[in-house]
């Protein structure tokens, strides 16, 4: 290299030449024709079934810094249409395709024609992989579709659940499942009928630090769990009464079935039990046209056959929180951000010797969305049944209806026990971290 002063490495990669960057790219070569000892194997790693290893170079006191993540190549991933280009859609799903290994966008569908004419230049959608409301049914004619994503109001995830089904396409619908329990009955029999699988978008369930809490919890780690508070609440635009979540058709109800419902499935799913009894009490303030048809709040308490009691807050009337906190018996955990996209964390309090201490879970998040989509796809390639299927969904709905019954009659609701756990859900997701 000292032969060529007047260049930096920087501009050396800027000429782009093949001789020059192959000198910069190849450090083995380098340090071969330098004299230099060639670089280790904890350096280059192997290949090992596929997939590239390296030893771990960190001391024993260090987190383990693991092994590259493997992608499938793109023509093995599952391809995915995407239906409704809504917020949600926009600023999580589809940006989540970037970050998924056996998953990959193929297909748009959407009632409104240059947004997703837009859309579709941006992700690199063939502009004959983009289908309207109406032509939604000619994706049975696109191979390259086997899965699709319903991301539209929750009215509307019946009659799109069932048209993908009629195609002999997968399924993965948002929560909740659809506005009540006969409807999602419905939804599942029809996927079952034409031999598809359907999974609910529960992306807590995928999420890093409530599956690493959920095996706390199961193995009582920290000793039997007492109790649980879970609140999921924000505020809404004082405007907003013409807005979907507004109009009880469209959304089946308030603030329980939009976001009320991740504190009711995370107990579900933090415990594997089924709650046995429900007492429930909503308010909804008067002459507010918001809260025409669906409600501003909800307050329920859980009890399950352990005896866990968890009281639940959901709520639009109050600003954005989404906490939750469990106390066991030896401890306390604590999650400020427990149901948000992203930022979650853990605060472990409990004793050590003669100290009381708080323990920060440090732990690599993950992208939710990219981790269920990732699910759906390994269920399809492998044939296994999805984690959140629908009888997932459907419970809830029975839950979320026994919520509304206490609601209304102020008297406590009694269910069926269920003596096992994990009752509604498949074998557990496989998530990279």
């Amino acid at each position: 290299m000292n032969d060529i002063p007047a260049f930096n490495r920087r501009g050396l990669l800027k000429l782009g030449g093949v001789g020059v960057t192959g000198m910069l790219l190849a450090p083995a070569v380098q340090a071969q024709t330098q004299g230099l000892p060639p670089p280790s194997p904890v350096d280059t790693g192997a290949v090992e079934d596929g997939k590239v290893t390296f030893p771990e170079w960190r001391g024993p006191s260090e987190t383990p810094s693991g092994n590259p993540k493997a992608p499938l190549p793109p023509g093995e991933r599952v391809g995915f249409a995407v239906v409704a280009l809504g917020r949600l859609s926009l600023e999580e799903i589809l940006p989540a395709f970037g970050e998924t290994k056996s998953a990959k966008l193929v297909a748009l569908v959407s009632g409104s024609p240059e947004k997703m004419k837009t859309v579709a230049e941006q992700y690199g959608v063939r502009p004959e992989a983009c289908y309207d409301y109406a032509g939604f049914d000619a994706i049975k004619d696109n191979p390259e579709i086997k899965a699709v994503y319903v991301v539209t109001p929750n009215g509307l995830h019946r009659p799109f659940v069932e048209r993908a089904a009629k195609a002999g396409k997968h399924v993965l619908c948002e929560k909740p499942m659809s506005v009540n329990s006969t409807e999602a009955r419905a939804m599942l029999d029809a996927c079952n009928a034409a031999g598809v699988k359907l999974m609910i978008a529960y992306r807590i369930q995928y999420e890093a630090f409530n599956l690493h809490l959920a095996e706390k919890v199961r193995s009582k780690a920290y000793g039997r769990l007492v109790g649980m508070s879970a609140i999921n609440v924000q505020t809404v635009a004082e405007n907003g009464a013409e807005q979907w979540r507004h109009k009880k058709a469209l959304a089946g109800g308030g603030a329980l079935p939009d976001i009320g419902l991740y504190c009711l499935n995370t107990a579900r799913f933090l415990t594997g039990e089924e709650p046995v009894e429900i007492m429930a009490t909503q308010y909804s303030p008067p002459d507010d046209p918001r809260y025409a048809e669906v409600e501003e709040t909800v307050s329920f308490t859980l009890r399950f056959p352990s005896n866990a009691m968890v009281n639940c807050l959901t709520s639009y009337g109050a600003r954005d929180d989404k906490h939750q906190r469990l106390n066991f018996e030896r401890a306390t955990v604590d999650m400020p951000n427990a149901y948000k996209y992203e930022g979650q964390s853990m605060t472990v309090i409990e004793r050590e010797g003669d100290q009381t201490v708080q323990k920060e879970i440090d732990l690599s998040a993950n992208n939710q969305f990219a981790a269920e989509i990732d699910h759906l796809a390994d269920c399809i390639l492998h044939d296994r049944k999805p984690r959140t299927p629908g009888e997932e969904g459907v419970q809830d709905h029975v839950l979320m209806e026994a919520i509304y019954q206490s609601a209304a009659t102020g008297a406590p609701v009694r269910l069926d026990l269920i003596d096992r756990l994990d009752a509604f859900r498949g074998p557990p997701a496989k998530v990279e971290l």
